[in-house]
């Protein structure tokens, strides 16, 4: 346990804050006994993994926990899938690199920050895959009952960057192990652009060359959080009805647009905010990155009211020139 912790490395925009308290815990016996302590305490508790996905504002009350608990094993499987229990405090990007080992499909998702108990909550997602796509089921505590409680991923009601635990759960729930369902045949997702002439251009895709090539192209894309601290994607991808899409496309010819299951077309924030003028634009410490305008970047030196003047701008600006409303990603941790 450690006292007046400071938060700013352990979070990827390097915003400036502090705990109240810290702690990490190496096992489920260690966790309840840390929150047998916060009970005592009269402590609220949060949890925080990668800090890849969070905005941080000066104090935080109470007790913040990270799971150090990083163990992974085969349960077992049919013909067609292998099943997977994976420890929360496992590095994401270690285990998508690891998960070849057992089967296949996390394989486009790979290099994102974060931890493998963090990835639910945003259902995170790249290039044509998303982490519910492979999800089976989680297990984890709800701190408003102090209840353990295993979710099937239907439960988690997973959908566009959003889940069950930026709603009902949002605050309220520590996830200690997923279970991951994974093919085992590789059966790659080869429907972004750029992974798509890469495959036609190579001689072999492989689980293991196409790992390495989602990293090159998100590391082309992407800043790198330890060089130039950033959440990356900070906004969803705006989605609207086709009527909606048909008009901007009539405006905007240039416009990408992708059509949903559900009937509604998807557009891309990142080119909403460029035609807003923002991409490489700085204000004071803040910034949007100058080669992927979906990134907001900082210099190490801002706090959570310069990034948040900075997201409001943006979004007036989006509004102003197509009517379309840009929701964050982050959340206010």
């Amino acid at each position: 346990m450690q006292y007046d912790f400071d938060l700013t490395r352990h979070n990827t925009l390097r915003l400036p804050a502090r705990a109240q308290a810290y702690a990490r815990f190496h096992s489920v016996s260690e966790l309840l006994s840390l929150l047998a302590m916060a009970d005592r305490e009269g402590w609220p508790v949060r949890i925080l993994g990668g800090g890849s996905n969070i905005l941080l504002n000066g104090e935080v009350p109470g007790l913040v926990l990270s799971s150090a608990m990083t163990g992974i094993r085969l349960l077992g499987g049919d013909e067609q899938y292998q099943r997977v229990a994976v420890d929360a405090g496992c590095h994401w990007h270690d285990w998508v690199c690891r998960s070849t080992e057992f089967g296949h499909g996390l394989e486009n998702l790979a290099l994102i920050p974060g931890s493998v108990g963090a990835s639910p909550v945003q259902n995170i997602g790249a290039y044509g895959t998303e982490a519910g796509d492979y999800l089976e089921s989680l297990t984890g505590i709800q701190l408003s009952t102090r209840q353990w409680r295993t979710l099937a991923a239907s439960e988690c009601r997973f959908a566009y960057r959003d889940s069950v635990f930026k709603r009902e759960l949002a605050g309220d729930f520590i996830v200690t192990r997923v279970v991951f369902r994974l093919r085992r045949q590789f059966m790659p997702d080869l429907s972004y652009g750029p992974l798509k002439a890469w495959s036609e251009s190579t001689e072999q895709v492989t689980p293991q060359a196409l790992i390495a090539e989602v990293c090159r192209i998100r590391s082309d894309k992407l800043p790198d959080p330890e060089v130039t601290p950033n959440a990356g994607s900070f906004f969803k991808n705006p989605i609207v009805t086709a009527s909606v899409a048909q008009q901007l496309q009539a405006l905007h010819p240039s416009l990408p647009v992708y059509p949903q299951a559900s009937g509604k077309v998807k557009l891309a924030a990142g080119w909403l905010i460029e035609q807003a003028g923002w991409k490489g634009r700085w204000l004071g410490h803040v910034g949007v990155h100058d080669r992927q305008a979906l990134v907001l970047v900082t210099d190490g030196q801002a706090d959570y009211a310069a990034l948040r003047q900075l997201q409001q701008a943006i979004q007036r600006s989006v509004m102003a020139q197509f009517g379309v409303a840009l929701e964050p990603e982050p959340q206010v941790f």
